[in-house]
């Protein structure tokens, strides 16, 4: 009998933790994500790989749009951004928050509902701070609101990168800019940065399908947010992304070594690569095993089906 009440005890924890953390059904947000065939929360989001989180940081965001293009995601970028820092990326997998326009009857019952019955402590915006993980990037849609939109200050970006040690997207504003820049490894892609507090706004989904700007995002997208902007991958095409991102970085540093040796011009380097261009790249790649991340069977399929 005690065993059982333990297990009915623990059951209700960790049911409620599944409530807080999102605002559709786990079996949503799976069928969302079907294509996804690796690990997930325990709410269902998508958990790509720390390994490939490490990776994505070194690959080029223009090299891993053209995959999303060549695959038919044409709607996965977002430019028009502010940063903090110009020079710190921000990679991760995306924790999603939709914020509205506040009205009183619904901010109410949120709030009322999110404090009585779920422990929740302070303003909404702080609520998907509580969810993040290590390797989360807090992204969040207030509809672009600047003055009165701050979804973060010093304090709450402290807490922010204390659990999830990276940074966050906001399709809206921040304030504290000069302390949030002490941050060392911190950075914010959003809209613009204003000393007005946050208003009339109130958490209406997190962990759930959102909007930013031109792209939707699903909770779990592997976010590459560097200094053109924000990519957001899905995360069952993030291998292939960054496997072939690598690659071609590969391909572009073998180029520049052979045209700054005057082997090669760069109108053979630019073109349809010839024989024995591709035997001399192989004999180069044997000779720099360091500068291969990929595993060698994602080599393998990109060199077989490279067209050069």
């Amino acid at each position: 009998m005690k065993f059982n009440i333990i297990v009915l005890f623990l059951f209700s924890i960790l049911s409620t933790f599944n409530v807080l953390g999102q605002t559709i059904p786990k079996e949503e947000l799976i069928f969302l994500t079907s294509e996804w065939k690796g690990e997930r929360f325990d709410n269902g989001r998508p958990k790509v790989p720390d390994d490939l989180l490490e990776r994505a940081k070194k690959i080029g965001i223009d090299d891993a749009w053209t995959v999303l293009e060549n695959e038919g995601y044409k709607n996965q970028f977002e430019g028009n951004w502010k940063m903090v820092h110009q020079d710190v990326p921000v990679v991760g997998r995306a924790l999603t928050a939709l914020f509205m326009p506040s009205r009183p009857d619904v901010e109410s019952n949120i709030k009322a509902r999110g404090i009585n019955s779920q422990g929740r402590k302070g303003n909404t915006n702080s609520w998907p701070i509580e969810v993040l993980t290590t390797g989360d990037v807090y992204v969040a849609d207030s509809f672009g609101k600047i003055d009165a939109g701050t979804l973060m200050g010093a304090t709450l970006a402290t807490s922010i990168y204390s659990k999830s040690g990276n940074g966050v997207v906001f399709n809206g504003s921040a304030r504290d800019l000069e302390s949030i820049s002490k941050i060392k490894g911190f950075n914010a892609f959003v809209r613009d940065f204003h000393p007005s507090f946050l208003e009339e706004e109130v958490l209406m989904g997190l962990n759930t399908p959102i909007r930013i700007g031109q792209v939707m995002v699903l909770p779990g997208d592997l976010v590459l947010a560097k200094r053109e902007g924000v990519l957001f991958i899905p995360p069952h095409l993030a291998e292939k992304v960054v496997g072939t991102a690598e690659f071609v970085a590969l391909k572009d540093q073998f180029g520049f070594e052979m045209v700054k040796t005057k082997k090669y011009s760069t109108g053979e380097i630019d073109s349809q690569w010839t024989e024995p261009l591709k035997k001399e790249f192989m004999v180069w790649l044997d000779m720099h095993p360091e500068l291969i991340k990929m595993s060698k069977e994602t080599l393998d399929t990109l060199l077989s089906k490279r067209t050069w």
